[in-house]
């Protein structure tokens, strides 16, 4: 494979579609060449270690897995693998005779339409964030379970390149600063390790190690027909796709907060746990987070001239250490606290608790999702007190609340659950996981005019994503039965007035200054 045979291809009568007009992307690994339509993607005959293209059979290999494994996220995108023959200086696609190359053939779409573009122009929404969430969510709960005597997802294998970026960082730096932060980053790193290391081993035992994406990031997001597609997975590197699905989660989240987009970050990460209810990883987050931080460090350094000048030094030192700060505030003690919203169906209790996620970084735990994760849809119709609505059934609902609550309080995130909160009885169980924690309790009383609740209830009926059964009936039932906040517990609630932002807003503000940590 050379740049003569990618010269000698930018030939239209080649191929059997129109072409626009031929622009050639060139990587480390690959050379894309455009044509308006389609694209054809040439792997080199490079070998980092890492990865091996350097026979043709190697090449063929890899383009039938890069094939195969994105179709696993994608329709219609990645379309064909095809064999290049006769000569580099007369090529043909899929002609006759032996192979001289091989190329991954693709649908083109706009680059304007990547995410990380639509970012960079303020055009990326919390529609394409929950979109990905969903689909990241889904792929994860569907992708296979890497064998278990694979090695990949066992503490040892998890440690090793976490351990062996410091190693190669180390020797690009000067700064007597730049050391220190490294050496604490590297303490925080295996102290936070040996913590984990039962945990680690747990999620491979119990079957989180999945065959995931490997490389999920804005770069590698578009927007094709309206919706959100992700493409471009390790197809090269088993050990780099073989991984705890919280690794996954963690390249997105890490690059959000990168962009300055932290807010996205905490949505997408409630988002997803909300569809996946892997709630019992949560605490793997930070530590991923800041692995995936330093290999983006670690790349910049390598991408530095070895003959660089001042000017270059000082653009790369300064790429390295945006990423090894953003790394080092996933170190920070935390702040958690639990909230829990009080308030009748389509009050706007989900909007608050919303808030809390994307200000604060609270995690969100929905009594209408849980609900149904334990019983499965409501079979019986026009009856808010039966089936799993029942009594009974609210108990057990809001025990796992509580129960889920104090795992992700002690991994050291907030909490916010969004429930009704109506009885007394299921005020205080939530006040007591508060205090076996040690963590701060406020109580939302979130309140609206009735007919704002009955214009949100229209609209939420409507959307057929809402996990609600709230009926104006059942919200009838609620107001009736409901018991008040006493004294004591009106001293450590907030009143939100949820049709009125500015409420809202000053409580935000109020948690921030009494936590300054968040």
């Amino acid at each position: 494979m050379s740049q003569s045979l990618i010269a000698a291809l930018q030939n239209p009568a080649l191929y059997p579609h129109p072409v626009e007009g031929f622009q050639v992307i060139e990587t480390h690994i690959s050379w894309v060449l455009l044509t308006g339509p389609y694209v054809y993607k040439f792997k080199k005959p490079v070998n980092f270690g890492f990865l091996d293209f350097t026979s043709l059979e190697a090449r063929k290999h890899f383009c039938g897995e890069e094939l195969r494994l994105n179709q696993r996220l994608t329709q219609d995108l990645y379309l064909e693998v095809l064999p290049i023959t006769g000569s580099t200086e007369a090529p043909q696609l899929g002609g006759e005779g032996p192979a001289i190359e091989y190329a991954l053939k693709m649908r083109q779409f706009p680059q304007s339409q990547l995410l990380s573009t639509l970012q960079a122009n303020g055009e990326l929404t919390t529609a394409h964030i929950d979109e990905m969430a969903g689909q990241i969510a889904r792929f994860h709960l569907s992708t296979p379970k890497v064998p278990a005597e694979n090695d990949a997802g066992t503490p040892h294998s998890v440690m090793a390149p976490v351990l062996q970026n410091f190693e190669q960082i180390r020797p690009f730096l000067n700064d007597k600063a730049d050391l220190l932060q490294l050496e604490a980053l590297q303490a925080w790193a295996e102290s936070s390790f040996e913590r984990l290391k039962p945990l680690l081993a747990q999620r491979k035992a119990d079957g989180f190690i999945r065959e995931c994406h490997g490389d999920i990031h804005l770069g590698n997001a578009t927007v094709i027909d309206g919706k959100v597609v992700i493409f471009d997975c390790i197809e090269f590197n088993e050990p780099f796709r073989f991984t705890d699905v919280y690794a996954d989660t963690a390249f997105l989240a890490m690059d959000l907060e990168d962009r300055g987009l932290k807010s996205l970050a905490r949505r997408f990460v409630s988002q997803y746990l909300e569809l996946t209810g892997d709630y019992q990883g949560l605490e793997l987050l930070n530590f991923y987070k800041a692995y995936r931080a330093l290999v983006r460090a670690k790349v910049a350094l390598f991408s530095m001239p070895a003959e660089a000048d001042p000017v270059q030094r000082a653009t790369t030192l300064r790429q390295y250490r945006n990423y090894a700060n953003l790394a080092e505030s996933y170190s920070t003690i935390p702040s958690p606290f639990l909230a829990i919203t009080h308030g009748v169906s389509a009050v706007g209790k989900s909007h608050v608790a919303m808030r809390l996620v994307e200000a604060l970084g609270a995690i969100r735990l929905r009594s209408d999702v849980e609900r149904k994760r334990l019983f499965g849809e409501q079979q019986v119709p026009n009856d808010p007190q039966a089936g799993i609505y029942s009594n009974d059934a609210s108990r057990v609902t809001y025990a796992r609340l509580h129960e889920i609550a104090d795992g992700i309080l002690r991994a050291g995130f907030p909490v916010v659950i969004d429930a009704t909160y109506l009885k007394q009885e299921q005020r205080d169980a939530a006040a007591k996981v508060a205090e076996a924690t040690g963590t701060p309790f406020l109580i939302l009383d979130c309140n609206a005019p009735q007919a704002v609740i009955e214009s949100w209830l229209a609209q939420r009926r409507a959307d057929q994503n809402d996990p609600s059964d709230a009926t104006l009936a059942v919200i009838a039932a609620q107001q009736a039965s409901r018991e008040p906040l006493t004294p004591a517990e009106i001293l450590c609630s907030k009143r939100v007035q949820t049709n009125e932002s500015g409420t809202l807003d000053v409580v935000v503000a109020q948690i921030r200054q009494r936590l300054p940590g968040l």
